[in-house]
C-alpha cells in the first residue's frame, strides 16, 4: 500500500480511522482468519465492528475493519500481511 507521495510523506494525519476492505472466497473461517491479521497489526480493533458483505451469488464475501490507524508502517505491514494470506484474494 503506497501512502503519500512516495518521499515518505502521507497526506494522512495519525491516528485516524482507516477502512480496509479484504476480500475472498466464502469460506467457514474467512472472516475470523481476517480479524486475527487484523489484530495482529492494530491491537485494539473490535472484531464486532467488522462489516460483512457477501457476493451476489454468495461465492465470495467482503470484509470491511476499520482500524484505527497509527501510522503508515502500520499499514503498510497490515496490507502486506493481508494480501499474502492463503485466503485473501484482494485487499483495497
Amino acid at each position: 500500500m503506497i501512502l503519500g507521495n512516495g518521499q515518505g510523506e502521507s497526506p494522512l494525519t495519525f491516528p485516524t480511522p482507516f477502512p480496509i476492505k479484504v476480500m475472498g472466497r466464502r469460506v467457514d473461517n474467512f472472516a475470523q482468519a481476517i480479524v486475527e491479521v487484523v489484530q495482529a497489526h492494530a491491537p485494539d480493533f473490535d472484531a464486532a465492528t467488522l462489516e460483512l458483505r457477501a457476493s451476489r451469488h454468495g461465492n465470495y464475501l467482503s470484509v470491511t475493519a476499520t482500524i484505527n490507524a497509527t501510522s503508515r508502517e502500520q499499514l503498510d505491514a497490515l496490507y502486506r500481511a493481508l494480501t499474502s494470506h492463503p485466503l485473501v484474494k484482494v485487499v483495497l
